[in-house]
This record gives C-alpha cells, sequence and structure tokens, in this order.
C-alpha cells in the first residue's frame, strides 16, 4: 500500500517589542501590532490579570481609551475580561471556560485577536484559552512582571495546571507580538521585581557568560533596584531568550530537553509542593543553586563558580541554601528524607518523555544537557544545600 511523506516546515514570526507607556494614547506601538481583520479594524478580547487592575486601578479605563483613539486598527469586543493573577490562579479550570465563553460571544474568528496583560500566570492562561479556541485565535501579550518580561512571555508556551502538575495541559503558539512596556515593572514588590533578574541569571548561567559576570557583578544594585541596570539585564534576557527559541532548532520542544529550563525540574517540583505559595522566581533561585552544587560534585563545574551562583542569589535576596535558607523551603526539600523532591526528576522527564535530560553547568556561561544523573548524589546534595549553618 502506498505512503506518503512530507516534510512541513512553518514559518513563524517572532516579535519582541520594548516601550513605555504602551497605553497612551500618543503611543502607536500597541495598535500597529493588530492587522485588519477583513479589512477592517481588528476585533479584540483583552483579557487583564486582577492583580493588576487592583494596583493599577485606572488601567481599564486608559484601556478603552487607547481603544477608542485607535479606531482604525482596533475594535475592543465586550467589556476587558478581569482573571485573577497568580499560580494558583492555572488551578481553576472555570477560568479557561470563561475566557472561551468571551471568545464565543463576542463571535471571534481566527483572524481576530485576544490581547492579554498580566503577569506569567495570567498570560499563560489566557493564551492557552487563545490558542485552543478555533484551533488558535491570535494572541497578543503585554507582560507586566519582570519574569514574564524577561521570560516566560516572550515564549511560545501557553498552559494550566492539572492532575495537581504545572502545566499539564497546554499548548505551544507563537504569538503575535509581545509588548514590554517598561512602565509596568516600577510598581512590582520586591519578590516580583527579583523573578525576572533569577530567569536572566539563569540563562547568563547556561548561554552567555557576560550576562552572568554582569548580573553577579551588580547584584546588590540589582538588588536595590537601580533602574538602567534592572532594565538593561530585563532586556538582555529577552533577547536570549528569543534568540534561543527562534535558532535553538526545537522551539516546540519536540525532543527530550528543555535548555533554558536549568534549575527547573526542582522549581516546579517545590512550587507543586507548596501549593504555588512558593514563588517561581524563588523557586528557580533555589533549583540554579542547587544544580549548580550538583554540578561541582560531579567535577563537571568548579566549586568556586557554584559558590558564586548561590552567592550572587544571595545577594539579590533569594534563599537558597547557601547558608541561608527559608522554613518552608526546607521542610520541603527535606520531606520524606528527599525522596518527595527527588520525584520531581521522573515528573521532568515524563512531560518530554525519553530518557531524563538536564541542562547542567560545565562551566560559567556553558550549559549542557546530559542524562547522566546520580540520585543518590543528588540527594546528598539536597540534604547539604538544607544543612542550618
Amino acid at each position: 500500500m502506498p505512503v506518503f511523506r512530507h516534510v512541513i516546515r512553518p514559518s513563524f514570526a517572532h516579535t519582541v517589542i520594548f516601550t513605555r507607556g504602551a497605553l497612551r494614547v500618543g503611543n502607536p506601538v500597541l495598535a500597529r501590532v493588530f492587522a485588519p481583520e477583513g479589512g477592517k479594524a481588528a476585533r479584540v478580547v483583552v483579557v487583564v490579570d486582577g492583580g493588576l487592575a487592583k494596583v493599577r486601578p485606572g488601567l481599564i479605563r486608559d484601556l478603552k481609551k487607547y481603544f477608542k483613539a485607535h479606531t482604525k486598527h482596533l475594535e475592543l469586543a465586550g467589556a476587558p475580561v478581569i482573571i485573577p493573577g497568580g499560580e494558583a490562579a492555572k488551578n481553576n479550570w472555570k477560568l479557561v471556560e470563561k475566557l472561551w465563553t468571551a471568545i464565543e460571544r463576542q463571535n471571534l474568528s481566527r483572524q481576530s485577536y485576544v490581547l492579554a496583560i498580566g503577569g506569567g500566570a495570567a498570560l499563560d492562561l489566557a493564551g492557552f484559552a487563545a490558542a485552543t479556541a478555533h484551533r488558535g485565535v491570535r494572541l497578543v501579550r503585554m507582560p507586566t512582571t519582570s519574569l514574564s518580561q524577561a521570560d516566560g512571555g516572550v515564549g511560545v508556551k501557553n498552559g494550566v495546571n492539572y492532575f495537581g502538575k504545572k502545566n499539564w495541559v497546554g499548548a505551544f503558539a507563537v504569538p503575535t507580538a509581545v509588548v514590554n512596556d517598561l512602565d509596568f515593572l516600577e510598581t512590582l514588590p520586591d519578590n516580583a521585581a527579583r523573578g525576572g533578574i533569577v530567569e536572566a541569571f539563569k540563562v547568563g548561567l547556561i548561554r552567555d557568560a557576560r550576562l552572568a559576570d554582569f548580573i553577579a557583578h551588580n547584584a546588590a544594585r540589582l538588588g536595590r533596584r537601580e533602574k538602567r541596570i534592572f532594565e538593561k539585564v530585563i532586556i538582555a534576557s529577552a533577547r536570549l531568550h528569543l534568540r534561543h527559541i527562534a535558532s535553538g532548532g526545537d522551539p516546540f520542544e519536540m525532543g527530550s530537553a528543555r535548555p533554558l529550563d536549568y534549575g527547573h525540574w526542582l522549581a516546579h517540583k517545590l512550587e507543586q509542593m507548596s501549593n504555588f505559595r512558593l514563588a517561581h522566581g524563588d523557586a528557580v533561585a533555589v533549583g540554579l543553586a542547587l544544580d549548580a552544587r550538583y554540578a561541582a560534585a560531579r567535577e563537571w563545574l568548579k566549586p568556586a563558580a557554584a559558590e558564586r551562583v548561590g552567592q550572587t542569589l544571595e545577594i539579590l535576596g533569594c534563599d537558597t541554601g547557601n547558608g541561608q535558607i527559608n522554613p518552608l523551603v526546607r521542610r520541603l526539600l527535606l520531606r520524606d528524607g528527599g525522596r518527595v523532591v527527588l520525584a520531581g526528576l521522573e515528573e521532568f522527564r515524563q512531560h518530554l518523555g525519553g530518557a531524563l535530560t538536564l541542562t547542567m553547568l560545565r562551566g560559567w556561561g556553558r550549559g549542557e544537557e546530559t542524562s547522566d544523573i546520580d540520585l543518590k548524589l543528588m540527594r546528598r546534595v539536597i540534604q547539604d544545600s538544607t544543612a542550618v549553618r
């Protein structure tokens, strides 16, 4: 019987734009990313992170003014939909249905848009709803946290939590555009601001020694959120993430490795075990420090470099187990002698399939994928990291 085979190579443009005052009427950047729909203005359902709406009470008013001023390009399809922010919101399937309902009631088509404004969890949730409605409604992201501007909001992944597992249900979809308004970063609380710097440090450690050096050298100033340096790091991280997605050869993770998820096998498990009380950036900081110590124990990384990873994170204000660790993280790491948290390795493997493959440091600024993981040694590193000093 005949067999037919063709190679399909879809092509996507992935655009990340930095600006200020994106919702000021005189700023055309946002309006210009929307293409006309059937010769008419693009119809847009706007989804807003409820936490953001609370700290910026004028946001909805500004959105409506912006759309009214740009009717040539945009049509606001119904009132903005407000959803809760934070990782816990991704556990609520009814929020996905709420967004599907808004898309259906406003008669959006595949040429219409969802504009998602908020932190990473809200973007994940809105992006999943957009990716699955009509098998894909166009998405424009406006990340408003340092973590989402530097990392998650730049990516092509969308998802929600299910079975108590992070992003178990999800879809890959390249957004039409990502509009990063740096003004949103000025009102972030310290822990939320820190998350983006941690993710930037991660990508520097595995991809760009100069960025990792810059963060380590300026950790105290970054901890104080000095504006010029803070923004420089966020922009550099977004650039590196976008470059990896576009040129890394596996944007939709069809293989068995996730290079940009260095330190994340542990971070995702800690978040899950804490019922998402532990912020993602803080969980990633623990993962980076612990995996650096593991690499040093395997003699893949010089001990001084592993120590520098932990010290940099501490100066940024993170609890990493390098002489300081918060009680919640210690309890989670030591639950059932470390066996519970180590189950995160199998969950990480199962998510992609194939052999367990992690990115580990083989030098400052150089990460390499490996399937050679010594579980007994990893457990000992965890126990050493939680020792009270």
